[in-house]
């Protein structure tokens, strides 16, 4: 039997951040993982370059059942204590865009970060460790796992949700809350892919790697980036920022004039060049390829624009700034980045992360129900949430 002060079960960013803090306070600490590589997720973030925080980071930025909740957590432990702890090491960083940070090298670096700051904390990290259960005893908990029993006073769990599986994403911290008597709110893929149905889809499939500028909005909610084509549907920033948002049977709506006023753009090419073709005025704009898609996808006269009438223009111009675009789904955990739902937060504290009615058992990370922005908030979430936790356990 393997006795512990704390017991971290996922050894991503939030439970390896939470076992350096927790270690560093003296306490004796084990990081428990099934799969063989520490911190997989983190590897293959930003493309390989980790956005590890946002430099706006901020409560509205994240969505929950109670948006409250995070505020605590965030104000105590900020961005800007995480990049003064990427400096100390040394990392080398640059803002992509939007405040979004990212390593200038590989995200390699940070997962380093976090392993020399366990180490420096006396951390143990045991990888290929199935947890096989979880019982509650007077004094904590006993883990019967693939490596043994453990015994420990906190339990943590850092278990992620279950976006990308393929990573080795597991429903096993919503189990963990389940059988302790924590409800779970419904969760599902965010951050992710829209797929289209198949009409939309014949004719913009054939637009698989065109990128535009648009404000997507769906539920009172809207974002300002790029959109991008697909073989399968809709991503780039814009799509997975108000996929959170979305639900299924909503209609997204798509601005793909944010900076022009499509009625003004149309009415000027009539005036100084009525002969043009409506494709040849759009061609100013967009990319030709799409142009030739749009105008065969929404059925408009490609004829010289002194043609058309008054109520085909202002169609036209409606549709660019507002087309209205239901998708068929999303492309699911499959490539989601993250889990909207969760381990509900009424049952937990907002200032600790332990589970209300069940003494030394704390949540963190991604398995709670709370969901940031794409741009370095999910990962500011981890480190809020973890140092949390890692300060009381």
């Amino acid at each position: 039997m393997k006795q512990r002060d704390v017991i971290v079960i996922g050894a991503g960013a939030a439970g390896l951040f939470c076992a350096a803090q927790a270690g560093a306070r003296g306490r004796s600490v084990e990081v428990l993982d099934h799969a063989k590589k520490v911190g997989r997720k983190i590897l293959m973030s930003g493309g390989g370059r980790c956005n590890f925080t946002n430099m706006y980071a901020g409560p509205e930025n994240f969505l929950s059942q109670n948006p409250h909740f995070c505020k605590s957590a965030l104000s105590r432990y900020t961005q800007w204590d995480f990049i003064g702890l990427v400096a100390e090491h040394g990392i080398a960083y640059h803002e992509k865009t939007l405040g979004q940070l990212f390593c200038d090298d590989s995200a390699k670096d940070i997962v380093e970060l976090l392993l020399k700051e366990c180490d420096k904390a006396g951390v143990t990290i045991t990888p290929r460790c199935e947890i096989l259960s979880v019982e509650k005893t007077e004094t904590g908990y006993t883990l019967n796992t693939s490596m043994g029993e453990y015994q420990c006073e906190s339990l943590v769990i850092a278990t992620g949700g279950l976006s990308m599986p393929k990573l080795g994403a597991t429903p096993f911290g919503y189990k963990v809350a389940e059988q302790f008597g924590l409800s779970v709110l419904p969760t599902r893929a965010a951050l992710v892919p829209f797929t289209l149905q198949d009409k939309d889809k014949d004719v913009l499939a054939e637009l698989s790697g065109i990128a535009i500028d648009v404000s997507a909005e769906c539920n009172d909610t809207s974002f300002r980036e790029a959109m991008l084509f697909t073989h399968r549907g809709l991503s780039g920033p814009a799509m997975l920022q108000i996929s959170s948002y979305w639900e299924a049977g909503d209609a997204l709506s798509i601005d793909t004039l944010p900076t022009e006023d499509a009625q003004a753009l149309i009415n000027t090419a009539r005036t100084d060049t009525p002969d043009a073709l409506l494709a040849t005025c759009l061609n100013k704009v967009f990319p030709k390829r799409m142009v030739q898609s749009f105008i065969e996808y929404h059925q408009w006269r490609n004829v010289p624009v002194k043609q058309l009438s008054h109520s085909e223009c202002e169609a036209i111009a409606n549709t660019l700034e507002n087309w209205q675009i239901k998708p068929n789904g999303t492309e699911g955990y499959r490539t989601a980045e993250v889990t909207i739902g969760g381990v509900n937060t009424d049952e937990l504290s907002s200032k600790t992360m332990m589970a209300k009615n069940v003494e030394g058992l704390y949540f963190i990370g991604e398995v709670v129900d709370v969901t940031g922005w794409l741009g370095g908030f999910n990962f500011q979430w981890a480190w809020s949430s973890g140092s949390a936790a890692g300060q009381v356990v």
